[in-house]
């Protein structure tokens, strides 16, 4: 696997990091603003990894879908995803900001295995789909922020992953090569990043893909945990 290899990219949320419980409070928070049912973690679960505003929108629309809104909504036509959207998006960035890294846990062997690459000399960069300014303050209040060079978010260029463009542009700014670059991350979001843009890929098997098992996703390597890939 490490044949040839100069550079990590690593994602954050599912892959370093667990913040369902960051994103289920928030969410709940916003739901309740909106005068909508809570979320369950489940349902998070299933819907994060493609950004925030994806995020937001799929679990508007499921909560829309409740029986007791539906009621409410016959009287009350505003109450759809494009209607809601702009307040529930505020309110989000809004709660999440304050309570970003609080109810999330660095998964076992991150430290690990973080380490273990720097030691070995190879570039790190991070690479996820969570808006920039999120994700730098989460690494930071985890004590993740040293290990890398260059930090991206779904903010950072004009398209997310699954679309190989921030892989590619995330190269571009270590300097090395997608065939010597390797991805890591948690969902087929990363698997089909990384074979568009031509980089060999490892996932790890306890994240967030949506429900699917992460097997089925495009990847070289599958690991338990990120210092498995200094085995």
């Amino acid at each position: 696997m490490f044949r040839g290899i100069t550079a990590v990219i690593v994602d954050l949320d599912g892959t370093m990091v667990d913040t369902l419980g960051d994103f289920e409070v928030a969410l709940n928070r916003t739901m309740a603003d909106l005068g909508l049912p809570g979320v369950d973690r489940a349902a998070v679960e299933r819907t994060v990894g493609k950004g925030s505003e994806h995020l937001i929108r799929s679990l508007l629309a499921e909560q829309l879908r409740h029986p007791e809104v539906i009621g409410c909504g016959q009287a009350c036509p505003a109450l759809s995803v494009d209607a809601l959207y702009e307040r529930a998006w505020r309110q989000y960035q809004h709660h999440y900001r304050r309570i970003n890294g609080q109810f999330a846990d660095v998964f076992p062997g991150v430290l690990d295995g973080l380490q273990g690459l720097r030691t070995a000399g190879l570039r790190l960069a991070c690479l996820t789909n969570k808006p920039l300014a999120f994700a730098q303050g989460l690494l930071q209040a985890k004590g993740l922020e040293g290990f890398f060079e260059q930090v991206f978010g779904g903010d950072s260029f004009e398209r997310k992953k699954p679309d190989p463009l921030p892989l590619l542009k995330t190269c571009e700014a270590l300097g090395t090569l997608p065939g010597q670059t390797l991805m890591v991350g948690d969902s087929q979001n990363d698997g089909i990043a990384a074979r568009a843009a031509g980089c060999p890929v490892a996932l790890v098997t306890y994240g967030y893909n949506h429900g699917d098992p992460i097997a089925a996703a495009p990847h070289d390597l599958l690991v338990d945990s990120l210092a498995e890939l200094l085995d």
